[in-house]
């Protein structure tokens, strides 16, 4: 009888440290749950810098009225002038003619005439960067000369711009890649002119952008992340309002500790994909900033 008295306390302490284990480890694991939440939590997905770090550069119009029986001006020449003028004034790379730029450059030409105004902003308050992204061209940098007279030759349109500092930085200018060119006659408040349009930019294309399918995963993520943490939440407060002797009270802690390990290995996928995602904005941040 005393031998059946010893077995049955010997079970009740080996239940009662079983029920203390299983305590320790919905402990554990809900310790371990936190600590992920917070990981996650504080974990800063990089924003790209688009729309906010384009520039422009527009020096004020250049107007030359000269006593010369003009010639035929040509667009190409005035390109291939632009250029040497930048293969002699530091070796820099020549400007590739895009066909966006030109049909902004021609437009805002033909603008000029048809309601005789000479600035870089229209009557109708159409600015050099909003005429270039009517004509299809997503820009970082973007810069305009304009000039309007009477001229001999390409070169001397080109010259004049290179003897005014803000249209030569222009020209100059290191950043851009790709040019667009009008030079077209017509009359001006009376006056029969050429009015000559530079359109410079470096095209949004030439920066990587970071990886749409890698933010709208790590946005799929946390919507799975939400959706653990209520489950977890849920399945602690049933076990926390569980006798430790039912029956349940142990497929509830394995429940509950799979569920744990889901959401860590999820937490840990997420963050690692975030940090991928940041290297890419940060490299196309400093893309942009020209760093």
């Amino acid at each position: 009888m005393k031998i059946y008295k010893v077995l049955i306390f010997v079970l009740i302490v080996l239940a009662f440290i079983a029920g203390a284990y299983y305590r320790d480890d919905v402990v554990k694991f809900y310790n371990s749950l936190n600590k992920k939440v917070q990981e996650v939590k504080t974990t800063d997905i990089g924003q790209v810098l688009n729309q906010a770090s384009k520039e422009l550069s527009t020096p004020p119009p250049l107007t030359a009225y000269k006593n010369i029986d003009s010639a035929v001006l040509l667009q190409s020449k005035i390109i291939s002038e632009t250029n040497l003028q930048r293969q002699q004034n530091g070796n820099l790379l020549p400007l590739k003619e895009n066909k966006n730029l030109n049909d902004t450059a021609f437009a805002k030409a033909n603008d000029i005439l048809l309601k005789q105004y000479f600035e870089h902003i229209s009557p109708a308050g159409v600015g050099p960067g909003d005429l270039a992204q009517k004509y299809g061209y997503e820009y970082i940098v973007e810069g305009e000369n304009l000039i309007l007279g009477n001229f001999s030759s390409e070169e001397e349109v080109v010259q004049d711009w290179m003897n005014s500092p803000g249209h030569r930085a222009n020209i100059l200018n290191v950043r851009y890649t790709e040019i667009g060119v009008a030079i077209i006659k017509g009359i001006y408040k009376g006056e029969t002119v050429w009015v000559g349009v530079q359109e410079f930019g470096l095209p949004l294309s030439s920066c990587v952008q970071p990886n749409v399918s890698l933010k709208n995963q790590i946005d799929d993520n946390n919507e799975q992340l939400n959706v653990l943490i209520t489950q977890l939440n849920e399945g602690k407060n049933q076990i926390d309002n569980t006798n430790h002797d039912s029956p349940a009270y142990s497929q509830m802690i394995d429940d509950y500790n799979k569920l744990v390990a889901q959401y860590n290995s999820l937490a840990d996928e997420t963050k690692s994909i975030v940090a991928k995602y940041n290297v890419q904005v940060n490299n196309f941040n400093n893309c942009v900033a020209g760093t």
